[in-house]
């Protein structure tokens, strides 16, 4: 079992900047799929970015509501996973959630994650 929890959350203005980190515990997490999704009020939850291993390097994904804004790390030795959100916009607002499954590839559906943290909010005001 995994347990991962985000922090890092806030309000901040437009333009601005924030860095989520989700560590887990439980397990080493290090070959696993991880993944950032946001569910903003009365919408369905949505993709973000995902890293994956594969063939011996990191893969990453993006949405591309935040390419070139957002960067997703991992930290293997934290067992933590980060989201570094550049140039924020207000229609990024949204509970941001961190996920992450044991079978590997990337992955951009909600249904392909076997765990998931309990959210962290971001509000970023115009």
């Amino acid at each position: 079992q995994v347990e991962l929890v985000e922090s890092g959350g806030g309000l901040v203005q437009a333009g601005g900047s924030l860095r989520l980190s989700c560590t887990a515990s439980g397990r080493t997490v290090n070959t696993y799929t991880m993944g950032w999704f946001r569910q903003a009020p009365g919408k369905e939850r949505e993709f973000v970015a995902t890293t994956s291993i594969k063939w011996g390097g990191i893969q990453t994904v993006y949405a591309d509501s935040v390419k070139g804004r957002f960067t997703i790390s991992r930290n293997n030795a934290r067992n933590t996973v980060y989201l570094q959100m550049n140039s924020l916009k207000p229609e990024d607002t949204a509970v941001y959630y961190c996920a992450c499954d044991p079978s590997g590839g990337h992955k951009i559906n909600i249904n392909e994650y076997a765990y998931w943290g309990q959210g962290t909010q971001v509000t970023v005001s115009s």
